[in-house]
């Protein structure tokens, strides 16, 4: 199984003798696991006839996010295909295309031609490739890539713990517990539901990954991905989640009839950090071990009204151009006491305090000295 930058996240005994060579383990950090290098150490990609092969095939599949063109450019390039068999292949495309089914032609050792069938099955996590001889039993196999929550909950209990650079958003139901006091239980739990339903496909859409979270807030992590950037993801999953809350509040305005303003307040900070598993029998979470999460959690504990306040250090691995999109800044009293806003610009925690009374909570003493600042929008 691999990422979407196509960087091993787990493998069988099987897969380490046929593709992936000869090694104990794999490094701790996921940007050594490059899965293309191990592909031409392996048994099959030490033959020089299969090296590009392998290349192309692996490559265009792992990039996951893929149109019909180029599943037709992979096909074409198999030589042995006939158009028949190319558009039969297309047609197991699945309806949601999460599986594909491709053959693979590779030359063994003693140069006979073996053919074989890839299964490429696709979750937000990663992607699982199989690789089949042609006349291995597949209808079982079939059945239980159909069962996606089962696969991917057995796959992930096997994924192995690694050092990666990660996002990380932190948000929490502001007032909470006064909310939960004023509300009938049926309808501060339809409330919570209603809230956790509508960022599910905001944060899918930005390839956010559940975290493990206490209570009625929610951590995503956002990771690398191939084709945008996984911190600027994580800024506009948290513009639109803020968006998609003033619609709560709103409607939930006109049907209580009361005055209260539902907010999400969100942290966001980055880091390189052991992402790891924690599972029982049938839950599976992601955890991020570290003070990327602590702070972006500090962060969350520290806004109110909704904002976003993010680290220094997460805009400043934004690329200039797509730095340039955000306006951020800090907003500060001038002499007479009016708040005025200053452009582009970080403070400590610790001289903010004016803006906020949870300041004095002593859970935020550890991030008294980080530069933050508040996402105020982002541009087109």
């Amino acid at each position: 199984m691999v990422n979407y930058n196509f960087e091993i996240t787990w493998f069988n005994e099987e897969a380490r003798s046929e593709l992936l060579g000869s090694f104990e383990h794999l490094p701790a950090n996921i940007k050594e696991r490059s899965a293309l290098p191990y592909l031409l150490k392996g048994r099959l990609g030490k033959n020089g006839a299969n090296r590009e092969e392998l290349l192309q095939f692996y490559l265009l599949l792992g990039k996951g996010r893929f149109s019909r063109n180029d599943l037709m450019n992979i096909l074409t390039g198999q030589a042995d295909a006939t158009p028949k068999q190319r558009e039969e292949s297309l047609a197991e495309l699945r309806p949601n295309g999460t599986l594909v089914q491709l053959p693979l032609n590779l030359r063994l050792e003693n140069n006979e031609l073996a053919h074989y069938c890839v299964y490429a099955s696709y979750y937000r996590e990663g992607i699982l490739f199989i690789h089949l001889p042609n006349h291995a039993e597949s209808e079982s196999l079939l059945g239980l890539l159909e069962r996606r929550d089962e696969v991917i909950r057995n796959l992930l209990k096997k994924h192995l713990p690694v050092l990666t650079d990660v996002a990380v958003l932190v948000a929490d139901l502001q007032s909470s517990v006064r909310i939960c006091t004023e509300l009938p239980p049926e309808e501060y739990f339809e409330l919570i539901n209603q809230i956790w339903a509508a960022m599910e496909p905001i944060f899918r859409k930005y390839y956010g990954t559940h975290g493990k979270h206490v209570g009625d807030g929610m951590v995503y992590y956002f990771f690398p991905q191939p084709d945008c950037n996984y911190i600027f993801n994580a800024l506009m999953c948290a513009q639109e989640m803020k968006a998609a809350m003033r619609r709560i509040s709103k409607a939930w305005q006109l049907r209580k009839n009361w005055m209260n303003e539902l907010y999400l307040n969100t942290g966001l900070n980055e880091g390189h950090e052991w992402l790891g598993i924690f599972h029982i029998e049938t839950k599976v979470e992601f955890t991020v071990l570290g003070d990327t999460i602590n702070h972006a959690a500090r962060l969350s504990d520290f806004s109110r009204g909704g904002a976003i306040w993010a680290t220094k250090n997460l805009l400043g691995k934004l690329p200039a151009k797509e730095r340039q999109r955000v306006k951020f800044g800090i907003r500060r009293k001038d002499a007479e006491g009016r708040e005025v806003f200053v452009g582009a610009f970080y403070s400590r925690i610790s001289e903010l305090a004016y803006l906020n009374d949870a300041v004095r909570n002593e859970k935020l003493n550890d991030i008294a000295a980080l530069p933050v600042t508040e996402i105020m929008e982002i541009g087109a």
